[in-house]
């Protein structure tokens, strides 16, 4: 193997490498790591972050960013939570309808950025804000109990492989097919690589913008869903802070913050390298605090690495 290729190869696997490198030191480190047991928590763990960094994996590809997926879950577990109590419907109806819900958020946000010409940063950071207090209105502040059927997802199949981790991989397939497979696809890479050049060559950019935000509301309501299962009620502060992870799941899982670049299977191992971080440190005993420096050093290396790959490229 060439000097090129091997260094081609080493970026585009760096994530992974640094995934196993991570799991061999946490291994010797304690003892409880590599138990069975402790892996599936470290993916039940992963499982909100992940399944929001795979709708946010189609916004960065496009050069974009969305700062409300956070607060767009925690809406949708609470119109769920609302619809199937207060509202009286059955779970199928109240599900939807929380889907609906993400799915209006993220289109409202596409409007602004692509029709309304707003930085996508200011927009989703509008719909963050928005989000979270009809939260807080509909929910008068208080946690909503969740149907059962819903808060049964926050269990096993079986008797040891857990619903969230199920849902999370299906959305980690559906994503990777949605980039490789559908025009969209195609054309949210062509976007991110150069928006001018992908409109002449006859893409409608704003439809396909309109399409990838809600796409990643869409994602933050099946989140926020598979979190109120897990807490077995809808919080309104449920997954704050949640984006900040997800953005980073996704350049630390090789994306560019540029636009162009991004993969399912890349965010996915992103997601996992957070989660097995927190749970390792959380095994050693290491204080809250330091947890909270040592992530956002991670965070900072990562979006470095990015901007020198972007360097190396120019």
């Amino acid at each position: 193997m060439s000097r090129s290729r091997a260094g081609a190869w080493l970026s585009e696997n760096g994530a992974l490498i640094a995934l196993v490198v991570l799991c061999v030191l946490l291994s010797l480190l304690s003892s409880d790591f590599l138990t069975l047991t402790n892996l599936l928590n470290v993916g039940v763990q992963g499982a909100v972050t992940a399944i929001l960094a795979f709708g946010v994996t189609f916004v960065i590809i496009t050069a974009g960013i969305d700062l409300s997926v956070g607060s767009v879950a925690a809406l949708s577990a609470i119109c769920l939570g609302w619809a199937a109590g207060t509202a009286g419907l059955a779970w199928p109806p109240a599900t939807l309808l929380a889907l609906a819900v993400g799915l209006a958020c993220g289109l409202v946000s596409g409007v602004l950025i692509a029709y309304g010409r707003l930085p996508p940063f200011i927009a989703t950071l509008a719909m963050l804000s928005v989000a979270r207090g009809l939260a807080l209105v509909i929910s008068q502040g208080s946690p909503l109990p969740m149907p059962d059927a819903i808060a049964n997802m926050g269990g096993n199949i079986g008797a040891f492989l857990p619903i969230p981790v199920v849902i999370m991989v299906v959305m980690g397939v559906i994503t990777a097919v949605v980039l490789a497979r559908t025009y969209s696809g195609r054309a949210m890479y062509a976007i991110g690589g150069n928006e001018e050049a992908a409109r002449l060559s006859g893409i409608n950019v704003n439809g396909q913008k309109l399409i990838t935000y809600a796409l990643s509301g869409v994602f933050a309501a099946v989140a926020g869903i598979v979190l109120a299962s897990r807490l077995a009620s809808a919080q309104p502060q449920a997954a704050a802070g949640y984006e900040l992870d997800a953005i980073a799941a996704v350049v630390i899982g090789g994306a560019s913050l540029a636009g162009g670049k991004g993969r399912a299977f890349g965010t996915f191992v992103g997601a996992l390298i957070l989660a097995v971080l927190r749970n390792g440190l959380n095994l050693l005993s290491v204080s809250a605090f330091w947890q909270q420096v040592v992530i956002g050093a991670v965070i900072a290396l990562a979006v470095l690495l990015d901007t020198v790959r972007g360097r190396n490229r120019i």
